[in-house]
């Protein structure tokens, strides 16, 4: 099958690159949240241009390289930047890294993004675990299915592990940072949303608003990957003043300035894995 044979030699170039390194954990982190990635000890660094079939990161804020390593005294491999359906990637190639991070071994993927913030008690720079999503983007796992991954209908009732939840909210409360949780929307991009489209997806349930990260966990879950998902709010999506734009550098600096935070827990949450 052509698409496991992408797979398995971006994986097998990985593993040479990294002498067979084994990492726990995945991290594919979003717009302006690569910061978490120079944490890492130990760094193999890999830029995505050197993998056979990987794509370009070409959005705003993604670095666009690999790194494995050790954070939180776990092997992790992190993406420093995703690719977007609003790129031009076809949903397989937008979600290959995670089923290439499912053959290198990993038993944890971790995603993060910078989000709209739809809910009204949302502001910027809040952290939102994302306990649930609606995906308005096309469903990857749409054609032929990849029998050796997953089922052709996996179940959905739990995109986001509950006890990697509890873990999260645990850890949060004992390191004094402040957490939100809600439901994520995904749409395709690349414009930013209308007023109305905003409170539609409010009156719809979202809390928060992107562009990304649901793919990826559709992908994890068909895999039986447990999956950890969070926000960075880096706008207010709820009340418009007749100046408000939204701007895709603010987007990103909103993302930096939040980013400490974010990778201050994600470190622990992999430390207590």
């Amino acid at each position: 099958m052509e698409s496991i044979r992408r797979i398995d030699e971006a994986a097998i170039y990985i593993r040479e690159r990294s002498n067979g390194f084994k990492p726990v954990a995945g991290i594919v982190l979003g717009s302006g949240l690569g910061g978490l990635a120079e944490t890492i000890e130990n760094k193999i660094v890999i830029p995505y241009a050197e993998i056979p079939n990987f794509a370009r990161s070409t959005a705003v804020g993604h670095k666009g390289n690999l790194i494995l390593g050790v954070l939180g005294g776990k092997n992790v491999i992190a993406m420093q930047g995703r690719f977007h359906y609003y790129e031009g990637y076809g949903m397989d190639i937008v979600t290959m890294p995670v089923r290439v991070m499912k053959r290198l071994g990993i038993s944890y993927l971790f995603v993060s993004n910078a989000a709209g913030g739809i809910n009204p008690y949302f502001k910027v720079g809040d952290l939102m675990i994302i306990r649930d999503h609606i995906n308005l983007m096309p469903n990857p796992l749409i054609g032929k299915n990849i029998d050796e991954f997953g089922p052709r209908f996996p179940d959905m009732t739990r995109p986001y592990d509950p006890k990697l939840i509890n873990l999260a909210e645990e850890l949060a409360d004992k390191l004094s940072i402040k957490l939100k949780k809600g439901v994520y929307l995904a749409g395709t991009g690349p414009t930013y949303e209308t007023p109305a489209e905003y409170g539609f997806f409010g009156r719809a349930g979202a809390d928060a608003v992107g562009m990304s990260t649901v793919p990826e966990v559709i992908v994890a879950r068909h895999a039986s990957i447990p999956v950890f998902g969070m926000s960075v709010i880096t706008n207010e999506a709820h009340s418009f003043s007749e100046d408000y734009v939204n701007d895709g550098d603010d987007v990103v600096k909103a993302a930096n300035a939040a980013s400490e935070k974010m990778s201050k827990l994600f470190k622990a949450m992999i430390e207590n894995l």
